[in-house]
Formats: C-alpha cells, structure tokens, sequence
C-alpha cells in the first residue's frame, strides 16, 4: 500500500465547525521564507498571476521558490518553458524512498533563477491533496531546499475550500485571491474567503487581498469589497499579450516590450513589491449565497 492510499491524520473542529482539516507535521513548517498562497475560480488565471508574480518576485533579487498544487502539473511551465512532473510521480518511481532522490529529481530551474516544484496530487477520486502538500514541503526541508528563499508561492487548484487542499494556508502568511469582473468568479472568492478566515483561527495565515484579472472594468469586484471589508490589490487587464504569453511558454518578463506587456510587467512589479514589504492582514466578512446574489444579480 502506498502512502497515498492511506487515510492522512486530521484534526477534527478546530478549523471551523464541522470541519476534517488535513494536519500537516510540525516539523514540515517553512520558516524564513515569505509565504503565499495563490487561490481563486478554476480557470481564473491563478497560475498565470503565480509565475509573473514570481518573475516580478525574482526582478527585485529576492531566491523564489513556486510550487504547483494541481495534478495538470501547468502551474511552472511558463516559467521553465516545459511541463515538470510532479514529486508524486517521481517518489512513486523509487517507491516512496525520499532519500533516494536528489534536488535536481524534482526541482528546476526557471526564469531568472526562480525554483520551479509541482506537488501534483492523487489520481482523481482518490487520495488527498493535502498529503501531496505535506510530502513536497517535507522533502524540500530534508533537502535543505528552503534555507536559502526568500519567497514561496503556493499556486492552488480551482475554487476548492476541501481540507486538503486548503492545506498550504496552514503553511502562508498571506492568501492571495484572483478574481474577475463577474458573478461566477466573485462568488467563488467569497467561499475562498470563509474557508481561509477559518484556518486563520488556528494559523498564522491572513488575506492580503484580490488581483481582478483579465476584466476591463473592477465595479463589481469593487462593490463587493466595498460591501464585506476587503481589498482589491491589483489590477491586470484582459489584453492578448497574456494570452500570447501562455502561448509562447513565457513570463511576460520574455516578452517583447510591447506597450501592453510593459504596463503589466509594471503591475505585477508593483504587487510584488506591496506583497513583499508586507500587507496589512484583512479580515472580511463573507457573505451568506442569497445575499451575494442579491448584491451582484440583476433582474
């Protein structure tokens, strides 16, 4: 039986009523480094915003380190140009025997020096995320692969507010919500933000705010905000550049000096130095599902 087959320890009630919370090892906690965490709306563009920010991260001299929670493994592969596999994939391959792999096994290298991890995750229908993040953090401390960051970024699958894989709030400082200018979106920041208010009663983990990206206008993010005591942090426009970028398997920081891509570049310098100097941390209010509706629906 491999570990993944295995039921991972929990913690039951202490993270919030009712809730099975996967408990990561006391001796897995990252210290020294910065800590993110990346979440928001499947599809929202969380890993697009993780890997500038990381880029943007590594421009102003600080050692980066993402790690990519999504069994597609797509979280790094602008930033190294090809898709990793995953540190589940590679302890499968020597059994589950960590001290049998090496650094450069499941880590690499990237643009501008940032280190690139993706966790992966469980096959689907088994298993559980918050192990896999357990496991990658692990083998990163044996490997003495955390005493020299400055920054981690934990970019996480989809709008999932499970325990597992809500397990790398349990390890950051600050949550980081991506979000557009629509219904859908807002409302899956709006469960995100009870499901991280939860944790920030056991752990050290706030919000830093959202990054409304590819919308034109932020009304609605605003209003929402502006309703439940939250901030909007950033601002990153729907233009093609970033398309294209995603295309090309590169940062934005490759990218020609389009005037686009040059603005960008500015906003994700800006955040990342807001990021890194340090956020007051917030505490909103998440809003019941009927009120959100009321708030953003239209007759």
């Amino acid at each position: 039986m491999s570990p993944l087959d295995r039921n991972p320890p929990s913690l039951r009630g202490q993270d919030g009523e009712g809730s099975v919370q996967v408990h990561q090892d006391a001796d897995a906690k990252i210290e020294g480094a910065k800590v993110f965490s990346v979440y928001g709306k499947g599809g929202i563009g969380k890993s697009t915003t993780s890997s500038n920010l990381s880029a943007a991260f590594s421009m102003l001299g600080k050692r980066v380190l993402q790690i990519g929670c999504d069994p597609k493994h797509d979280s790094t592969f602008t930033l190294t140009g090809m898709l990793q596999p995953t540190v589940i994939d590679i302890l499968k391959e020597v059994d589950f025997h960590p001290e049998e792999l090496r650094p450069e096994d499941f880590v690499a290298e990237g643009f501008n020096g940032v280190k690139c991890v993706e966790a992966g995750g469980p096959p689907a229908g088994t298993g559980c995320g918050g192990y896999v993040v357990g496991q990658t953090v692990k083998l990163l401390k044996q490997h003495h692969l955390l005493e020299e960051t400055d920054v981690v970024i934990f970019d996480v699958l989809g709008d999932v507010v499970c325990g597992g894989f809500a397990a790398p709030l349990q390890h950051a400082d600050r949550a980081l919500i991506v979000t557009a200018n629509d219904f859908d979106s807002i409302y899956a920041m709006n469960r995100i933000i009870a499901a991280v208010q939860a944790k920030s009663k056991n752990y050290k983990v706030r919000l830093a705010g959202c990054v409304a990206n590819r919308s034109k206008d932020t009304n609605e993010v605003d209003r929402y905000c502006d309703t439940v005591g939250f901030n909007r942090i950033a601002h990153m426009p729907d233009v093609d550049a970033i398309r294209r970028s995603r295309l090309k398997k590169k940062t934005l920081f490759e990218m020609d000096d389009e005037e686009d891509i040059v603005q960008c570049r500015a906003e994700y310098m800006r955040l990342a130095k807001l990021l890194y100097d340090g956020t007051e941390g917030v505490a909103p209010m998440p809003m019941e599902d009927r009120d959100i509706f009321e708030l953003l629906g239209f007759d």
